[in-house]
């Protein structure tokens, strides 16, 4: 199923030329309503009438965490506070959130984005999806909400948190498909284990999992506990909330919304754009957001792009799954280390949970990484033989895919604090 087969299926040059239009309606609105805009583009020497190509993208300045708070809070939108309908906000370490506003158009198009995302997950009108995302100022919760309604399915807005009321109404009505992060599903799925439920009372059949980085391995766990199909859902607070992109049936990328987030990949060193296929920082445009729309925001996110048509039928440009952020990325004695390449090793061994934790302390001027590993309930019963061995074979793996040496710790079933939101893989107590 296509929701808007027009804007998913059509051909690049149609693609482009909308674009093309959106942006440079979008450079005239920020150069005429937005001081900050304003400024960097005359910086640039750039007229908003030099605008016409979707090709001139390039040319233009980056939009970064740190200029939305230093406007904070509405000193990027672009239209009056009165035309705003609704505003979200994520958490900041500064102790100013990210702030987001929506305009009614804003949040129909945010609707439309998720019912698509949705339909690519085979999500119908038949279905009762249990949003076990957070409701509030996260955009996760009423981002995938109106695009549930806007399917014909039936909401739980049940939020985060509360586990055992969450598996109740998921027995009680019925739900079909589940939306929380991909750490918050696992640990809904050993529940379900712990407290006997019969698979039988459980109608689950999909799940669209996002807010944090997880990889196939993960899935396949997922997938496993809970007897569904796991999709990945992308989408970020800055750009508009879950549904910037989607995965199809064939789980081949993320098909990009791109007639409304045009996605560009950098080097996010030299901020050069990288050709398709290359790993770089993800690099979003939103040129069809009317309260906040973002110039070449740059998200820290690790991906590639791709831009063959898929076996779906879709033309959208594909993004890979997130490796991790520029900014998640750990430095232990001069190598980058992600929590999805440990991730990665410890899901492909049998007998461990996607339960870790990474350490890392200095000690005499030297990183020491830990790795804490739950092993499953069948294992921990194992003879010391046989977890020395389960141990063995991380500590072989980690070191072939990082190129460096850890401590692993097997930790029992349960000892590593679950998330209902997203999981704390990284604890980094090296001081600065």
């Amino acid at each position: 199923m296509i929701w808007n087969p027009e804007k998913e299926c059509a051909d690049r040059e149609q693609m482009r030329e909308w674009q093309s239009i959106q942006l440079a309606g979008m450079i005239k609105r920020m150069y005429e309503n937005v001081p900050f805009y304003h400024n960097k583009l005359k910086e640039k020497g750039i007229d908003p009438g030099d605008i016409r190509s979707i090709d001139q993208l390039k040319d233009l300045p980056f939009t970064t965490k740190a200029d939305l708070r230093d406007n904070y809070p509405f000193g990027l939108f672009t239209v009056p506070q009165t035309d705003v309908v609704r505003i979200h906000a994520s958490s900041g370490t500064t102790g100013k959130p990210t702030v987001v506003g929506y305009t009614r158009h804003d949040i129909e198009l945010w609707a439309e984005v998720v019912a698509r995302s949705l339909t690519m997950a085979g999500v119908h009108s038949g279905d009762t999806i249990q949003i076990a995302y957070g409701y509030g100022p996260f955009t996760g919760g009423l981002g995938l909400h109106y695009g549930a309604e806007k399917t014909g399915a039936t909401v739980i807005p049940i939020s985060t948190g509360n586990t055992r009321k969450q598996l109740q109404f998921m027995t009680d009505f019925n739900a079909t498909i589940l939306a929380c992060t991909p750490s918050y599903a696992a640990h809904l799925g050993e529940s379900i284990a712990k407290e006997g439920i019969s698979p039988a009372d459980i109608k689950l059949r999909t799940g669209i999992f996002g807010a944090e980085p997880w990889t196939n391995e993960m899935r396949k766990e997922i997938e496993e506990l809970l007897q569904i199909n796991a999709f990945d859902i992308y989408g970020l607070s800055e750009v508009i909330g879950p549904g910037v992109s989607m995965e199809c049936e064939f789980q081949c990328g993320n098909h990009v919304f791109e007639d409304h987030f045009i996605p560009e990949i950098i080097n996010p060193d030299t901020l050069e754009v990288l050709p398709e296929g290359e790993l770089g920082e993800l690099v979003f445009t939103t040129v069809s957001k009317e309260a906040m729309p973002l110039l070449r925001y740059r998200t820290r996110d690790l991906t590639r792009l791709y831009r063959e048509k898929c076996d779906c039928g879709r033309t959208l440009v594909r993004m890979n799954k997130c490796l991790g952020r520029t900014d998640d990325m750990l430095i232990i004695r001069g190598v980058n280390v992600f929590p999805s390449q440990v991730e990665s090793v410890l899901l492909d061994i049998t007998g461990t949970s996607p339960h870790y934790q990474l350490i890392i302390q200095r000690e005499n001027n030297l990183d020491n990484l830990e790795i804490r590993v739950e092993v499953d309930e069948k294992s921990w019963s194992d003879s010391i033989r046989e977890l020395e061995g389960i141990r063995r074979r991380i500590d072989h793996n980690i070191k072939s895919m990082l190129g460096i040496s850890a401590a692993i710790k097997l930790v029992e079933p349960n000892s590593i604090e679950r998330s209902e939101g997203k999981a704390k893989r990284v604890i980094d107590l090296r001081k600065y």
